[in-house]
C-alpha cells in the first residue's frame, strides 16, 4: 500500500491554510509542516502549492513579506489574514459534515436500508 495518500480535490487550500495558522512559513516550509502534521501521509507536489499559494494571496486569504529562511536565503514567508481564519474555520466545519456523512453511509449495514 501507498505511503502516502492523495489530496482530495478542494483540499488543498484549508491544508495550507491550517499548516500557516501554526505559524507563518515559507513556501517548502508548508510542504513539510503538511508532511508532519499529516505524519508523513500527506506529501503536497510543489507544482499545486505554489499556484494555490498565489489564489489564497489574492483572496486575501494569506499575505507574504520577504525573510531570510533557516539557511541564509531570500525567502517568501506567508501569514495568515483574519479573513484567512475565518475561511479556515469555514472549510474545516465543512469538512468535518462531509466527512461525517460519508462515514455514515460507508457503515451503513444492509438491516439500515
Amino acid at each position: 500500500m501507498d505511503k502516502h495518500l492523495d489530496v482530495l480535490q478542494g483540499t488543498l487550500d484549508m491544508l495550507i491554510l491550517k499548516a500557516i495558522s501554526l505559524g507563518p512559513l515559507h513556501g517548502y516550509g508548508i510542504l513539510l509542516r503538511i508532511q508532519q502534521i499529516s505524519k508523513d501521509r500527506l506529501e503536497i507536489q510543489q507544482g499545486s502549492l505554489y499556484p494555490a499559494l498565489y489564489r489564497l494571496e489574492h483572496q486575501g486569504w494569506i499575505t507574504s513579506e520577504w525573510g531570510e529562511s533557516e539557511n541564509n536565503r531570500k525567502a517568501k514567508y506567508y501569514r495568515l489574514t483574519a479573513a484567512g481564519k475565518r475561511r479556515l474555520q469555514s472549510e474545516a466545519e465543512k469538512w468535518n459534515r462531509v466527512a461525517e456523512v460519508i462515514a455514515g453511509i460507508l457503515h451503513t449495514t444492509p438491516e439500515e436500508v
